[in-house]
């Protein structure tokens, strides 16, 4: 299992360093899905998993640069901010559903802002002691590298704990609207994204309306594909992002990457969320509209299977007061 976490971080670290951005000299990840992959391990398979995040965390910084002595507090800060966010997450009640509003809050707050301020502020902090920023230059390295992480945790994280998680029944009709949402997406995000007059807002009507619809596995996997499409556009400097410097297009980007995954997760959430409710309530008036159709028969209520009270019950008649 371990081994598997490892080729999953190194090639998630792989496809982040993909959309890379300059900020005060420092290179930083606008989306680092590492820590999404880390904390979705963490959570599916336990934290008997970490072994496999510090190697992958290991190889990724390998793959960049010579490792030495720095590279062990890098390594220690990127193992130990996921493991934050699980025991954190598994102390708040946290569901790998996500079917309640609390968990989607329980993974903005904890698995992303509050524990991925470990790994922004070992990384941004060694960049200072090394000499390779300045102290003037550490919070806007900081915020760059805390908002990546945590992008990371909210915008991968949710979607692989929805593939995991049982597979629902998906009707002829719901696979037309689905394909249909995935062709309206490809035609109007890259239009949203490429087009110079700054059009990003048009890509929150297809995150309500994924929400809406297929609830996290909808919302995350379309808003993932516009903070992707959205991060190589800016780091190319066209469309939205034409003739901004390199701190306008940091502070837009992480400014629409952020809208896009609290809506996704939180509206995404609060449906499902209502859902569960309506058909509990469902349940319960169709049990209780038996055990009323059994008392006007004279017929005792049917009781949970095995209770004593239903084994006591003769079949077909009243039982003796």
């Amino acid at each position: 299992m371990s081994l598997a976490v490892t080729v999953c971080y190194y090639a998630a670290g792989r496809l982040g360093l993909m959309g890379r951005l300059v900020v005060e000299d420092a290179v930083v990840t606008p989306i680092w899905p590492p820590t999404g992959v880390a904390v979705a391990a963490l959570l599916l398979l336990g934290a008997r998993v970490w072994p496999g995040i510090a190697l992958g965390s290991f190889l990724v910084i390998a793959s960049l640069t010579t490792p030495g002595p720095t590279t062990v507090v890098t390594v220690v800060s990127n193992t130990a901010a996921p493991l934050c966010a699980f025991l954190l997450l598994r102390q708040a009640g946290f569901r790998r559903d996500m079917a309640r509003l609390r968990d989607g809050l329980s993974l903005v707050f904890l698995g992303g802002f509050g524990a991925m301020l470990i790994s922004a502020t070992a990384g941004a902090g060694l960049q200072v002691v090394k000499g390779s920023l300045d102290k003037s230059e550490f919070w806007p390295v900081w915020l760059a590298w805390w908002v990546g992480d945590t992008m990371g945790v909210l915008l991968v994280a949710p979607l692989l704990l929805v593939l995991a998680g049982p597979a629902g029944r998906f009707r002829l009709r719901r696979w037309k609207e689905a394909a249909f949402l995935g062709l309206t997406t490809l035609v109007l995000m890259p239009m949203a994204v490429l087009s110079p007059m700054s059009m990003l807002f048009l890509v929150f009507p297809l995150l309500i309306w994924a929400a809406l619809r297929f609830q996290l596995a909808g919302s995350m996997l379309c808003a993932l594909f516009a903070s992707v499409l959205t991060t190589f556009e800016a780091t190319s400097g066209r469309g939205a992002f034409l003739h901004l410097t390199d701190v306008e297009i940091m502070a837009k980007l992480q400014a629409f990457n952020g809208s896009a995954a609290l809506t996704a997760l939180l509206l995404a959430s609060v449906i499902t969320e209502q859902r569960a409710t309506r058909r509990s309530v469902r349940r319960a008036c169709q049990e209780l509209a038996e055990v009323l159709e059994h008392l006007a028969a004279g017929e005792p209520s049917p009781g949970p299977p095995g209770t004593a009270e239903s084994r006591a019950a003769p079949p077909g008649g009243d039982r003796d007061p």
